[in-house]
């Protein structure tokens, strides 16, 4: 295996790595906060209220002389019953309906396209309150009453990922926690999956994968409120085994959100060499396969029950040889892993090609005999650019000139 750094220039001293990773945070926050998401006053100066945390909400109830009990109240009917409307959130007396609704909003994200592929995936266009787009994606699960929704993170994304359609759309801006806990809020809208009063309401949306525009731990604060609020039992109770967040391998972080939300990893590898994943993956010029394995092996929720999912993109000739299937076996040897091995799905202006079946078949072959599940992941929504990497808002393709 070929690396790009050298034994010689880790800190052999666990604080000064501990340090060095601490810079590193702080640097990394630092730039994102100059991608911020926009005010969350509206036009008519109304506060929107969904993705605050319950201590910011008690703290405006407070400043217009209410009860901190009532942010209990107010939680239930957000998100636990869905509810966008404050006349109907019956356990509050109406002149307090009344003064909520004069100061506050509960938004949502405006669906401005929703496209249903033939295999029922479907597709969300949101439109936000500056006007920027992001698109999510709920994929069913037709051998099981479920599904998986994808959701983005940020609008366009900084890594250039060279196989990937979303790649191509630099970054604009961080989504806030309100725009991404407002996507499954809405994609909940869409399917009716708030409860009902007989509590027969189905469970479609049962998991998040945090797979969509953009990289997450680069907007990791956000990405974690939000997180948060998902899982809180008194409202939307989504457990922390049913969120993946995916990433290109950020390190820093990665050791930050297994130690703060021990959410389900998932890594998008791509090649078993420093070489190639420098050119398909540029990120890893800055961490290289090295360090991100290091980080796998620390991350606190890996374990024979929750494996870290390895996601590997098939590109034909380029990392998908019986050689590069057999290093990957040996680089994640002592992780409890999985590994996802997706075909490559192209799209307008790439020059990848998808691996033949019969070599997928054989790469997944000797990574399963080696004692890790190597499913090759189905293709979904291909027919309206909704699979893997084929993301890209229709706003940004229509400058470009394509259409979905």
């Amino acid at each position: 295996m070929s690396s790009s750094v050298s034994s010689a220039s880790v800190p052999a001293d666990a604080a000064a790595v501990t340090a060095l990773n601490a810079d590193e945070r702080a640097r990394i926050l630092a730039k994102a906060a100059l991608f911020s998401p926009p005010s969350p006053v509206t036009a008519d100066g109304r506060r929107d209220i969904v993705g605050l945390s319950r201590e910011e909400l008690t703290e405006i109830l407070v400043e217009i002389g209410e009860k901190p009990f009532r942010t209990k109240q107010l939680w239930h009917w957000i998100y636990h019953q869905g509810v966008t409307d404050f006349s109907l959130m019956s356990s509050i007396a109406k002149p307090l309906q009344q003064k909520l609704a004069e100061k506050f909003v509960i938004a949502r994200p405006l669906a401005t396209t929703v496209q249903t592929s033939q295999d029922e995936t479907r597709k969300f266009l949101f439109r936000f309150r500056d006007g920027q787009e992001a698109e999510t994606v709920y994929i069913p699960d037709r051998r099981e009453d479920r599904g998986a929704v994808c959701i983005s993170s940020q609008v366009g994304c900084t890594l250039s990922c060279t196989f990937c359609h979303t790649g191509t759309q630099k970054l604009v801006r961080n989504l806030g926690a309100a725009e991404i806990v407002g996507q499954f809020m809405a994609a909940r809208d869409s399917y009716g999956e708030w409860p009902s009063p007989k509590g027969d309401t189905p469970r479609l949306l049962s998991t998040i994968v945090l797979m969509g525009m953009g990289e997450p731990l680069y907007n990791y604060e956000n990405v974690a409120k939000a997180m948060r609020i998902i899982m809180d039992g008194e409202g939307i109770g989504l457990s922390r085994r049913r969120i993946t967040l995916s990433t290109s391998g950020v390190v820093p972080l990665m050791d930050r959100c297994g130690d703060e939300l021990g959410i389900n990893l998932a890594v998008s590898l791509h090649a078993v060499r420093n070489d190639l994943r420098d050119e398909i993956v540029p990120l890893n010029r800055k961490y290289p396969i090295e360090e991100v394995l290091a980080a796998c092996r620390r991350y606190p929720a890996a374990s024979n029950a929750r494996r870290i999912t390895f996601e590997y993109i098939m590109l034909r000739g380029v990392n998908d040889s019986e050689a590069d299937a057999r290093e990957l076996v040996r680089l994640i040897s002592d992780i409890p892993a999985k590994v996802n091995l997706i075909p490559f799905n192209p799209w307008p202006g790439s020059d990848y090609r998808p691996s033949t079946r019969e070599q997928q078949n054989r790469f997944a072959e000797i990574v399963m005999n080696a004692g890790f599940a190597s499913p090759i992941r189905t293709p979904r929504g291909r027919d309206i650019l909704a699979a893997c990497g084929q993301l890209k808002t229709a706003s940004e393709r229509a400058r470009n000139g394509h259409s979905s």
